[in-house]
């Protein structure tokens, strides 16, 4: 089994598609689902629809992996434990030409899992059995964060939104969730713009690492120093793809990481 559609389920409330309606239909947001459980893909799918989401699903990464590069979705879900390509590499894979916010579902027994996944740049993870509802929240959250990176560059702002954060050659917009270095953009998961912001917020003030993981996770979300080494890996070489000699994120070795302004 390589895919499996779900049953299809009514429109979502407030999106009406009665052919008289003068209103047009909001846009659903899609979510993909990799998982090589007939059972879970089956009831996510038809819990998501019924919570207003789009979904598409596949039962194995390798076939997700070609899927999820050429015709995104706004977020993926991937189990870990899948044939062919687990979830981690799958992860790795995508991350090497994508920025999709991801989160992993994960079995208790699977803590180092968890880890790596977080380290190769997974927004958020949630354990089996997991609530449907909690499921659902952690999606809105890190849609929120994201929902504006496609909106188009003079488009404008909403009322009440951030203004973009200049530090010398860089610039983060919060409420597109973009950041420019020398006017090239950087792409970045929420996870890693997030640790960004919270440093280039107080340039010069070291970060602990335990403040970066506060910035950047949701309270019940706990990660290892490795994690955040791992994201500042990252974040380093990303900016070193637009630039080879950018050293403005600092370590200080036993303290944390600072933001060189500059």
């Amino acid at each position: 089994m390589t895919t499996a559609e779900p049953p299809a389920s009514p429109s979502p409330a407030g999106n009406p598609t009665d052919a008289g309606s003068a209103t047009p239909p909001v846009p659903q947001q899609c979510i993909a689902l990799v998982d090589d459980d007939r059972n879970i893909l089956t009831t996510l799918s038809i819990f998501l629809q019924a919570e207003g989401f789009a979904t598409r699903v596949y039962a194995d990464g390798e076939t997700a992996l070609k899927a999820l590069l050429e015709n995104p979705p706004d977020l993926a879900i991937f189990d870990i434990k899948m044939p062919r390509m687990d979830g981690l590499e799958l992860l790795q894979r995508l991350r090497d030409r994508s920025s999709l916010p991801v989160i992993f579902l994960t079995s208790k027994d699977e803590e180092p899992d968890e880890a790596l996944g977080l380290a190769l740049g997974a927004d958020d993870y949630i354990t089996k059995p997991f609530s449907q509802r909690l499921l659902v929240a952690r999606i809105r959250a890190i849609l929120r964060r994201t929902e504006l990176v496609r909106a188009e560059p003079d488009e404008p702002v909403p009322e009440g939104l951030p203004e973009p954060i200049q530090r010398g050659r860089l610039t983060i917009d919060p409420a597109r969730h973009s950041v420019t270095w020398d006017g090239k953009a950087v792409s970045l998961t929420v996870t890693e713009f997030l640790i960004l912001e919270s440093l280039a917020m107080r340039p010069g003030v070291v970060k602990s690492r335990n403040q970066l993981m506060d910035a950047a996770y949701s309270d019940d979300i706990f990660v290892d120093d490795r994690t955040i080494d791992s994201h500042i890996k990252r974040l380093r070489r990303k900016f070193r793809g637009v630039d080879s000699t950018f050293a403005a994120i600092d370590t200080l070795y036993g303290a944390g990481y600072s933001f060189t302004d500059g």
